[in-house]
Parts: structure tokens; sequence; C-alpha cells
């Protein structure tokens, strides 16, 4: 039996890590919207936006600014504790806490702490010497009155659901000249934050046996991530009966510290350290899927999934058992079937995803070892078979527009389409159609063009010459609510430039350009601009940062940075290379020389070769040259018919 009789669905078994397919489509993870059975939280020094500055440094105070969003209410007051990096209170701080209908215990040892919030300060709490809150409705608003009020911003973080904040005071030269939010900042130099997970999903095998619950706690790692070790503390119910599990899933390199004050069954990737063992723990390979830990829940006689929580990778994570609960699912009217071969391309592939959308585009990258299941996968197109994946040792690759190669765009925030695979069974052609909805994100995308025909892209801004910029972005409830509010341009060691503020110009050398028209939501705004410097002068910096804001009527803004390479113009100036002139010029002096040297070296052979060469050879010499000559030939010649010459 060849290679090629190995059945295809345990392939598929050993790629993906699932122990038995099928066992977790009965079970449809949803939000557990009745009380959680469980309190998560982690710790993190990432917030969902934020940034820093040295713009205070010239001022009276460093400001730090922390704007607090809940999406339930908060079971306790929010504790904040403000500490001086150095361990000494030097400079004057001010801490503006932006945290509505919240309440607050704020402590710190710096007597010299201004505090701003609208939050209710509990009993307790250090009182501020200035203690009005900010007067605004929103986070833009919050970070102009700040600026406004002190001149500057050291910090700015905005959190969600957090328990407790712990505020590092310090100011650093080496930060942005302005404070400008970014999408999940890392503010680990002044921030340390305990967050509540309120996202954790459940549900419960529609023929379930028993009542036997699992908790799984997915920990999401980003390649960048320096964590691996995770310090875990849990309590159970005080009744807790043992009849539960508790899954933690991580990279294999991470090292678990486990605190557990109750008992409960574990399943550990990795490895772990409990208090009474002496040694580390192996823990297990786990599948690193949702559906395949489900499935593995369930290969271990559990019926239940009390709570799925997929959080950022933490050093820090508590977790309390409330109890758990059942989360209803329709009964089955049909018995589940084994997946057959002819089901393992729509696995796979929506296992993979391997789409990608922007506003414009979309993009297909498939790892073709991800495809061995499946086998024989000669060729992969779209729903219009002209569009064909670009293949080759490694991948299949396609790149479209969503409109181009039968993309629909109907379903409100997706594009539809199909991959056909073409699998080569026994010289027969087989194609296998997979429909897949691919996400469009709902953000404000920006994209540098060398040329007026927006076709080539780039991320370099050159010196003194022209640059066209697009702003685009979908919004399908309102598109024509959708307006462009400014771009500015920001780099070091100069003052922000507004470029384009709704439909107008506003700095020299920028043009708003005709916009294409609107299509299925997309909202797309052009211009172009030259960045100059002084003459004379040169840029130091090679990065510059192009910061856009789309919104609406309400005064939902959607914003966008761009980071760009700045091209060094000292360096363009005088390193600029050879031009044509240069080439020639040298080109035909190198010939001149060779020349003249040719001819030198010509009249020095000619006037010093020997004499004898130059003049014609006399036919009767003197009688003494012809004795000495023929006795000189006839005393070397020595071949026979020399010899018998002269006798």
């Amino acid at each position: 039996m060849g290679p090629r009789s190995v059945p295809l669905l345990p392939l598929l078994l050993a790629l993906l890590g699932r122990p038995d397919p099928g066992r977790a489509e009965s079970c449809d993870l949803q939000p557990v919207t009745a009380k959680p059975p469980i309190t998560l939280l982690y710790v993190t020094s990432t917030v969902p936006r934020g940034c820093v500055s040295n713009s205070s440094m010239d001022t009276g105070h460093e400001v730090h600014v922390l704007s607090v969003e809940w999406s339930k209410d908060s079971p306790v007051p929010l504790e904040v504790t403000v500490t001086p990096r150095s361990g000494v209170c030097s400079r004057p701080a001010v801490l503006i806490l932006f945290c509505t209908h919240c309440s607050a215990n704020i402590t710190s040892q710096c007597s010299n702490l201004t505090i701003h919030t609208d939050a209710h300060l509990i009993l307790g709490t250090i009182r501020a010497s200035n203690p009005e809150p900010p007067m605004v409705s929103s986070r833009e608003q919050l970070l102009a009155w700040a600026q406004d009020a002190y001149g500057g911003i050291t910090s700015y973080s905005e959190l969600q659901d957090p328990h407790k904040v712990m505020l590092h005071l310090g100011e650093d030269a080496h930060s942005p000249p302005v404070c400008i939010p970014q999408e999940r900042f890392n503010a680990t130099v002044h921030l340390q934050t305990e967050v509540f997970f309120h996202g954790m999903k459940g549900c419960s095998r529609s023929d379930a046996q028993s009542t036997r619950a699992a908790h799984i706690i997915h920990l999401q790692s980003e390649p960048s991530s320096p964590i691996t070790d995770v310090n875990l503390k849990l309590k159970c119910p005080s009744n807790s009966l043992g009849d539960q599990m508790l899954i933690l899933q991580s990279k294999a390199n991470f090292t678990w510290h486990l605190s557990l004050e109750c008992s409960i069954q574990l399943l550990v990737s990795g490895n772990y350290l409990m208090p009474f063992a002496r040694e580390m723990l192996r823990g297990e390979h786990l599948p690193d899927t949702e559906q395949d830990l489900i499935a593995k829940a369930f290969e271990k006689n559990c019926s239940i999934i009390a709570s799925y929580s997929a959080i950022p990778a933490s050093t820090q994570i508590s977790m309390e058992i409330l109890g758990h609960e059942t989360v209803e699912t329709p009964v089955a009217t049909t018995p589940l079937v084994t997946i057959q071969s002819q089901d393992l391309p729509h696995r796979v592939l929506h296992t993979l995803k391997p789409w990608k959308c922007t506003d414009e585009t979309m993009e297909i990258v498939i790892i073709r070892s991800y495809l061995e299941p499946i086998k024989d996968v000669v060729n992969i197109t779209l729903r219009d078979i002209s569009c064909q994946a670009e293949k080759n040792a490694t991948h299949f690759m396609l790149k479209s527009p969503l409109s181009h190669c039968g993309t629909s765009l109907e379903s409100r925030d997706y594009a539809n389409n199909e991959l056909i695979l073409s699998l080569a069974k026994d010289a027969v052609v087989q194609n296998v159609r997979v429909g897949f909805q691919c996400e469009i994100p709902r953000e404000l995308f920006l994209r540098l063009f060398t040329a007026a025909d927006f076709k080539a892209q780039q991320t370099e801004l050159e010196i003194n010459k022209d640059v066209f910029v697009q702003a685009s972005m979908r919004w399908m409830d309102h598109p024509a609510d959708l307006q462009l509010k400014d771009c500015w341009l920001l780099a070091l060691g100069r003052d922000p430039v507004l470029l384009v503020e709704g439909r107008e110009a506003r700095a020299d050398g920028v043009t708003v350009l005709k916009s294409p028209t609107s299509t299925h939501g997309r909202k797309v705004w052009r211009f172009r601009f030259t960045y100059t410097i002084p003459e004379g002068t040169r840029n130091p910096y090679t990065t510059a940062t192009l910061k856009c804001r789309a919104g609406l009527e309400n005064d939902t803004i959607f914003e966008k940075i761009l980071e760009m390479t700045v091209k060094d113009a000292w360096r363009s100036l005088n390193y600029r290379g050879l031009g044509l002139g240069a080439v020639l010029g040298i080109t035909f002096g190198a010939f001149l020389i060779g020349a003249l040297l040719t001819a030198g070296l010509w009249y020095i052979y000619s006037h010093t070769r020997p004499i004898s060469k130059l003049q014609p050879v006399s036919s009767t010499a003197p009688a003494s040259e012809s004795s000495s000559t023929n006795h000189s030939i006839g005393s070397t010649q020595s071949t026979p018919c020399s010899t018998s010459s002269m006798a």
C-alpha cells in the first residue's frame, strides 16, 4: 500500500491537533450574558490607546491623563496608586482621571500631586488642591483640555474595565514632542493595570450525559511579547465538589506558577509549578484553536464549557470560580456524523482563515504544507476562475480588489467570495468550492503614492518632491455622513503642520484633489503635498508621521497614523552620485590618457631598439670581419652538413 492510501482524516487530525473532530460541533460558544460563572482579572501594561511625550518638561508640572471606560458596572471601586519612579516626589505632578459614574480610591506618597477627576472619591483618598473636574464630554476634548490647562502632557492612557492602576511618575526627554494616541500602546514605562475580563463565552453539549464543566484560559501571545512566566491564583467555592477541569493553553515555552485554593483537575500546556512540588512538572501539547480546545475538554468527559476566556499573555492572572451554568443550545434533530474526506477542504480552510480584507482589497495567503491533509491541490482560484492564485514551493498567494473576482459586498461589513480548489485525483481534476466571508475593518486607511494615478504605493517621504495621499474608509450605515476632519504632518524637531482641514488645503504646497465616486459605502479623500525644509539646512530625522481623522456628525472620530521614512536631505543633496556628464567626462579623460600613454611608449620603443635592425646587411664585408664571422660560424656549427661544407 503506497503513501497515497493513508487516510486523509488522520492527516488532518495530526495537522490541526484535533483529538476528536465533530465532538465540538454541537457546542456553539456564546457570550455569557447571565451571571458570569467566574471572575477573571489579568495584569497588563498594554492599553487600548495611549501615548507619551516630553511636552510637559518645559512646564511647571508633569501631567498624566487616565480615561476609563466600563463594559459593565464595576463591582468594586477603582484603585489608583501613584508612585514616584525614583522614590522622591521632587516635581509637582497632575493626575487627570476621566471616569464618569465610577468610584475611585487614589493613594500616593506625594503631597504635591494635584488631581482633577469626575469620579466619586471614596473616604481615605488624598485630596487635591485644585479638585474641579475637567468639563469635557469626549476623550478628544479631554486631551485638548489637559494641553490647554497645563501646556503639555506626559502620558495619556485609555483603560477598559480596570480594577487597579499603578501609575509611575517621571518624564523622559527622549519621548516624542507631541502626545498622539496610538492603538494598543505599550505603556510599560509608566503604567501597570489589572483589568477585569468580561468577554468569556460558554456552551454545553446538546447530548450532555454529565454536569462536569471545563474552564478554559487561552493566552494570546504576540510574537514580540517577552512574557514566558505566568502566575495564576485560583479560588473556588467552599462547597466545590471537584467535578470541574481547568485547561490552560499557552505557548510551549511558558511556565505556569499555580496557586490553587481548591480541588480541580488540570490540563496545562508548557510546564508548571505547584506549591507542593519540588520540581517542574511537564505539561502536554494542547491544540491552539477554539474548537479544538472544546473538543479536548469533551474528550476529558466534560459536557459543559462553563467559561472560555481568550486573553493577552500576562504575568499575573487571578481567577475565582463562582459556579457554572449550562448554556442552552438547540437539540440536534439528526445524529452527528463523522466528517468525510470531502469535508476536509471546508474544515481546513475555515480553521486557517487565510483571507484578510482592507477597505479596497482582499488578500489570501495559504501555506502549502497546511493543505497536506487535502492532498493533490494543484490550483486555487476565486469565484471568478480567471483570478488564480500564484504559487511557489511554499505558498499559494492571491490579491484582488474587492470590486473584482466575483466578490460580493452585499453583506454589511463583509466581503463574500469562494475559494475553488482544483484537486487532481487519479488523472481527473475535481473542483471543490469553499465559501467564506472576509471582514472589512471599520477603520480609516491611509496610503501614500508616488504619482497622481494612485497606483504605486510607497512609505517614503522624499524632500522637495510631491507625494500623493489617499484616505479611505467604508461606512455602510450612512456613508454621506462620513467626512475627513483633518490631516497633520508631524516630524521631530518641527512644529506640527496642518495639511488639510475638511476639504480645504491649510498649508503651502498642499492641493486637494478630486476624489473618486463613493461605491458600496466607501469614501475616498485625496490630496498632495510637498515636504520641504529651509534652504541650507538638513533634516536630521529619518521618520515623519501623517495623522488623519475622519468623523461623523455625532462626533464619532476615526483616527489613523501612518509612519513614513524620510530621505536624508543633506545626503540627497551632497551624495546624489555621478551624473551623465561626469561619467562621460571621466570616460573621455581616461581615453585621452590611454592614447597619450600609448604614444609615449611607442616613441620610447622606436628610439631605443638596436641599431643593427635599422640598417641593411652589407653583401661584401671586410676580410677581417668575414674571416671572423666564418670562424665564428664554423666554431658553432656542429651538424654533419656544416662540417662537410667547411672542408
